[in-house]
């Protein structure tokens, strides 16, 4: 398991240095994925590659047994929350309407790329 989770750690290390070394606007952890995804693919297709932690879907394993967990990572931001519980009573009602606002411009977002994608996806299959 520390080895699977050394090739996660080392693809999303890998992922920032490429982001900050050409100033990509994207964020590293996304690139490193990427990465991961690539890498786990090309284990696939060639055999040889599948030694040590790529060997035996251990990298998959490893990345189920963080998901299982992943609710423990919003630990210190619930904390962070409770600290700031004053700031929140002053401030709770602009909160709100940013959050309101953020989650609304979100699903128009979503929904206008999605109508977009698919009138696309339509005249691509049209056309073939």
């Amino acid at each position: 398991m520390i080895a699977s989770l050394s090739v996660i750690l080392i693809c999303q290390l890998i992922g920032e240095v490429i982001v900050r070394g050409l100033r990509v606007p994207v964020p590293g952890p996304v690139v490193g994925l990427a990465l991961l995804f690539v890498v786990l693919i090309a284990r696939d297709r060639f055999p040889g590659l599948a030694r040590g932690p790529l060997r035996d879907n251990a990298v998959e394993g490893t990345a189920k047994g963080m998901l299982a967990h992943l609710s423990l990572l919003f630990v210190p931001a619930g904390v962070g929350v409770v600290q700031q519980l004053d700031l929140i009573a002053q401030r709770g009602l602009a909160i709100f309407v940013i959050l309101a606002a953020s989650v609304l411009v979100t699903l128009v977002v979503t929904v206008g790329t999605f109508l977009i994608t698919s009138r696309l996806m339509r005249r691509g299959r049209g056309a073939s």
